[in-house]
């Protein structure tokens, strides 16, 4: 799998609540983890079994090292990070609550500068996410393996770009957000999740299945969404029924809930599998 995304370093402050408009709250503690959704399903999708390349930017910064650990050590091949000279590595400023829910406010940095060659691409499945420049999502959803978008954080998305893609991958804020400028019922794949009700995949705008997610204690829902692309990616990429890889892709988002961060420990692939 290869894929072009982003890679930020997350500072993560835990609240009871999200605070409201002009309110503030005090943090039950606040920690920096590495995170960037590119970086997040390239590493869920290399704990799940994958061999994963990342094609991403980082700044020339001490930030960089410490956004890199968790991929480093996951095993995911990094010989394709750029260094950019003039930008600083990303960043995300998050917000939990108790009841795992999060707010999310990213500076871009080094991410607003990648580039990548068509050449480059030569994968089996290549996913992409939108917190990088439209050149290289639309360079990555050109490529001839199985792609991926994850329309995520919500923005247009040119339909030029949207013809050929194999799974897009986004919550129900995001389908409506791309459904204003695209006709998703061209689509071949859309998979919508809905948070703790599960999650449903669309076939050129048909619902082919529906899947609810087993009952987990919530701790952080950072990284649930990339958690289930990164799953299901990996599901259809080899063929497996459509309900089936919507069950494996669901149980590997709520599980990853269930850990802090955004790149939490992930089970398994048999602690996700269905029979």
């Amino acid at each position: 799998m290869a894929v072009v995304g982003s890679v930020n370093l997350d500072l993560v402050a835990r609240v009871e609540r999200l605070p409201g408009p002009g309110e503030t709250l005090t943090a039950h503690g606040v920690t920096r983890v590495p995170g960037g959704k590119g970086a997040n399903q390239a590493l869920a999708a290399a704990r799940l079994g994958a061999q994963v390349r990342l094609h991403a930017a980082v700044g020339d910064d001490p930030l960089a090292g410490e956004a890199l650990t968790l991929l480093r050590a996951g095993g995911v091949d990094l010989r394709h990070i750029r260094i950019a000279r003039d930008a600083p590595t990303g960043t995300a400023m998050i917000q939990v609550d108790d009841d795992g829910e999060t707010t999310i406010v990213i500076d871009a940095g080094a991410n607003a500068t990648l580039t990548v060659a068509p050449e480059d691409l030569d994968a089996d499945v290549v996913l992409t996410v939108l917190e990088v420049p439209d050149e290289a999502v639309a360079t990555a959803m050109a490529a001839p393996g199985f792609t991926v978008l994850n329309a995520a954080p919500a923005r247009p998305v040119a339909g030029d770009v949207l013809v050929d893609v194999d799974l897009v991958c986004v919550n129900a804020a995001e389908f409506g957000a791309l459904a204003a400028h695209a006709d998703l019922d061209d689509l071949a794949a859309v998979a919508i999740t809905h948070g703790a009700a599960g999650a449903e995949l669309r076939r050129r705008g048909h619902v082919v299945a529906t899947v609810e997610p087993p009952p987990v204690d919530a701790v952080d829902g950072t990284a649930a969404g990339d958690a289930f692309t990164a799953a299901l990616a990996l599901a259809l990429a080899t063929d497996l029924d459509d309900e089936t890889a919507l069950l494996r892709a669901c149980r590997a988002g709520a599980l990853a809930a269930t850990r802090p961060g955004a790149q939490p420990s992930l089970p398994t692939l048999g602690e996700v599998d269905v029979p």
